[in-house]
């Protein structure tokens, strides 16, 4: 199904007639590229929107389910339908794009301003460069990028990217903290800090996003120029929910394997049989009881119920 809405949405029969409500139209660019696709088959006049208007496709995002088999020919066939005005480009975790495709894409929309390649593990650093390279010709102003995931990022490859975007005269390429739990709150209207997502690890010095600790004890630490708690994911546990580091505590486990932090562990619904919470990322997986409020999660309702 996701292979066809990609191929052509233009060519999906029309489920039912009618005029929409106006504020539909408004939506429409505020939805990422899967969900625009359907929306292509709702009604004929979203269907025309879709075909004519350019608004709905100047901020593209490409994540599941089409991510997975999304390529270069895909990319180029979407992107065209906003006509070189792209403003941005959100590639998550789509493996199979390469750095000719991307190049030929910057190459047509210019004026992208926010581009994210997080775990598009075909690019190479070079790549990536040559593409910010395209997008900062004639002083245009890159003001996000994400390329967490990438492969074989070396610190020189991240002197190079800072070279062509940072731009101390515009108060937005400042840098401020990095959490973890906003990290995650992925949104295409929202600026991002700072400009580039990765840097080098203070702990394992390899190229990775580094956050910061919103943990009271640490923010006191963090005044003093002690970083002791700032570090990537891999160095650094920290809580799914509120993105403090779990140093001074036993971490806990919730019904998604993630871990959280004992206050937050106390605060979040559990489970009805085994006691374990789901972090807010995961809640859509809790199974509902029936004539009870409570809920159960998968792995108890796989054991207890469906058995």
């Amino acid at each position: 199904m996701e292979e066809n809405l990609v191929q052509d949405a233009s060519d999906t029969p029309l489920q039912q007639e009618g005029m929409p409500h106006e504020v539909l139209f408004l939506v429409l660019s505020y939805l990422p590229l899967y969900e625009l696709l359907v929306m292509a088959q709702v009604c004929r006049s979203v269907k025309e929107v879709l075909t004519y208007d350019i608004l709905p496709w100047l901020n593209m995002v490409v994540g599941k389910p089409l991510n997975k088999r999304f390529n270069d020919v895909h990319l180029l066939k979407i992107t065209s339908k906003a006509d070189g005005r792209l403003k941005t480009l959100a590639l998550l975790n789509c493996s199979k794009i390469t750095d000719e495709g991307l190049q030929q894409v910057i190459a047509r929309n210019p004026y992208i301003t926010r581009l994210w390649l997080p775990a598009c593990t075909s690019l190479s650093p070079s790549g990536v460069i040559e593409a910010v390279k395209l997008l900062t010709k004639n002083k245009h102003r890159l003001k996000s990028l994400r390329i967490n995931g990438i492969y074989n990022l070396k610190k020189e490859d991240l002197e190079i990217l800072h070279c062509l975007i940072d731009d101390e005269s515009h108060p937005w390429q400042k840098k401020g903290l990095n959490f973890y739990h906003e990290y995650k709150e992925f949104s295409t209207f929202k600026h991002s800090y700072p400009p580039i997502d990765v840097e080098i690890c203070p702990k394992c010095k390899e190229a990775r996003v580094v956050f910061d600790c919103p943990r009271d004890s640490c923010r006191s630490m963090r005044q003093q120029q002690k970083l002791e708690c700032r570090g990537c994911q891999h160095c650094i546990l920290r809580c799914e929910e509120c993105g403090m580091c779990i140093k001074d505590e036993d971490p806990v486990e919730a019904a998604c394997v993630d871990v959280l932090c004992l206050g937050c562990w106390l605060q979040l619904p559990k489970c009805s049989f085994c006691n374990k919470p789901y972090c807010s990322q995961h809640a859509d997986q809790k199974c509902s009881l029936v004539g009870s409020s409570g809920f159960v999660c998968i792995d108890c309702h796989a054991r207890f119920i469906e058995n």
